[in-house]
């Protein structure tokens, strides 16, 4: 069995999570899905990020303690484990004891390494980011991001020694041994490396920063974003003793990141690793953006979409088909309530829905529900399955669950097709045995989907293998994937309607 330890970044915990971070969990839980369903032993982990001067201020303004307020998001952030299904093992909060004291170990470690030093940073800070930028960065002195000005000021703070690190970090990229997807952002991060990485600041004087983890060797000094919320992948494993998760989890398999912080873990957060002589991430996902009507989501714009209204008025399996189905897996995409009524009717109603229900009913009307006896095999879909198996794999391993969804969608396609094509319903007429084998062929059709459609809508497929009567997907997977598995003479359950049509939104 091998191990395979998955990790979202943690949203900041200053509102309520949007869809940007819903797609980022359910692309997250659908490699986690996966890679249980093949068999693995796999570590999935989320959290929020809770500190900062912006979460300080903002619970003043709701007359709330920073801690109250931070609760309260927290606990949002905790309930799309329901509304949106995931499965994660672990939900670390930075305000938590256990995240605290590892963090300060890994401080620790980077100090006695000779690489923190105490000096005297000027230049921008944006309070929107709640970032240090570079003047280089700046638009017409404004940030880039929040196009409001950068204000220039100077404090002693302590720096991490990122750029002793810049070329090694480099050869790792190149080499692949920090596997960076897609290979655009590889790129993209390869050029900003050609000029080398520069320390950078990582701490904050308390009276600048009052809201996070006091530096261990000088409470004067606040941790600032690094070493508090990048350390998050090892403190939940119990970095500070090296426990038994620990030990058994780290190194991660794969970070899933949205682009904007690319530069974040690939080059701060690796050095910190090198520096501390920990194993590094094997390997960093990067997803685009999500817009809405082809504009960044704002409130002043009324156009931000809560995945929570969405998966409470559509379903849970729903969301998770638009997001891991219409946006591409690694670039921006686009969302509107149109276009998810659009998909939703042709891809989920009329095709996969309408699918199961015509099986279904077939078998349950000429075989009283029982899977028939085949008088024949036919080789061409041992073909056929085993070519979807393997395209469907390799796209999972390259972080292309859009390409992979859209693999097993074909095969939907091709079964409602066989359909039109043979009309079982006429050689019930005629031919008992070859109807027999039209719906064996059928029945199997759906095994392989379920099996294959689980880590994306996990609801549906499990709807669809327990009416085969199949046990789990992570049972005997091997066999799950040879053509001809499914018992003969297995009694059908019943499947209600899986996805209703939407006749009105209003």
């Amino acid at each position: 069995m091998e191990r395979f330890y998955v990790t979202t970044a943690i949203p900041y915990a200053n509102s309520a999570p949007h869809i940007g971070f819903a797609m980022e969990a359910i692309q997250a839980d659908a490699l986690a899905r996966y890679h249980r369903m093949i068999g693995d032993d796999v570590y999935f982990l989320t959290g929020t990020d809770e500190h900062g001067m912006k979460i300080a201020d903002t619970a003043v303004d709701l007359g709330m303690t920073a801690q109250e307020h931070v609760d309260m998001i927290a606990k949002l952030n905790m309930d799309l484990k329901d509304q949106l299904n995931l499965s994660y093992d672990d939900f670390i909060r930075t305000t938590s004891d256990r995240h605290k004291s590892g963090a300060g170990k890994l401080w620790m470690k980077l100090l006695e390494n000779g690489d923190i030093y105490k000096d005297k940073y000027e230049g921008f800070y944006c309070s929107g980011c709640e970032a240090y930028v570079t003047e280089k960065d700046l638009v017409d002195g404004n940030c880039p991001i929040h196009k409001k000005p950068a204000h220039k000021f100077s404090e002693e703070n302590y720096f991490f020694r990122l750029s002793k690190y810049s070329k090694e970090i480099e050869q790792l990229i190149e080499s692949d041994k920090l596997l960076i997807l897609p290979k655009s952002r590889k790129k993209e991060f390869l050029n900003v490396l050609k000029d080398g990485l520069t320390d950078i600041s990582f701490s904050r004087p308390k009276e600048s920063l009052k809201w996070g983890i006091d530096v261990p060797n000088d409470p004067d000094q606040t941790m600032y974003v690094w070493c508090d919320a990048l350390s998050n992948y090892i403190t939940a494993l119990d970095y500070e003793h090296e426990g038994v998760l620990f030990e058994k989890y780290w190194p991660a398999d794969v970070h899933v990141i949205g682009k904007d912080i690319l530069r974040f873990h690939a080059g701060i957060w690796i050095g910190m690793l090198l520096s501390a002589g920990l194993e590094l991430p094997k390997s960093i996902y990067v997803h685009g953006f999500i817009t809405s009507g082809g504009h960044k989501m704002s409130k002043s714009l009324q156009n931000v979409i809560s995945p929570v209204d969405i998966s409470e008025k559509y379903g849970r399996d729903s969301l998770r088909y638009y997001l891991l189905r219409e946006i591409p897996t690694v670039d921006d995409g686009d969302f509107t309530v149109e276009r998810f009524e659009e998909l939703y009717n042709s891809d989920l109603a009329n095709n996969l829905g309408n699918l199961v229900n015509r099986v279904f009913s077939m078998t349950n009307r000429y075989f009283d529900g029982v899977v028939p006896r085949r008088s024949a095999k036919d080789e061409n879909f041992t073909v056929k399955y085993s070519a979807m198996w393997e395209k469907y794999h390799d796209a999972m391993n390259q972080f292309n669950l859009k390409k992979a969804i859209e693999e097993v969608i074909d095969h939907v396609d091709g079964a409602n097709k066989y359909i039109e094509d043979e009309k079982p319903w006429s050689v019930a007429k005629e031919d008992q045995e070859k109807l027999k084998d039209i719906l064996y062929n059928l029945l199997e059709m759906l095994r392989h989907v379920g099996n294959a459609l689980y880590p994306f809508i996990p609801e549906a497929a499990e709807k669809i293998l327990n009416g085969l009567n199949q046990k789990s997907v992570s049972d005997n997977f091997g066999d799950a994937e040879r053509w001809g598995t499914l018992n003969e003479g297995t009694k059908l359950g019943k499947v209600d309607p899986l996805f209703p049509r939407i006749e009105n939104s209003n």
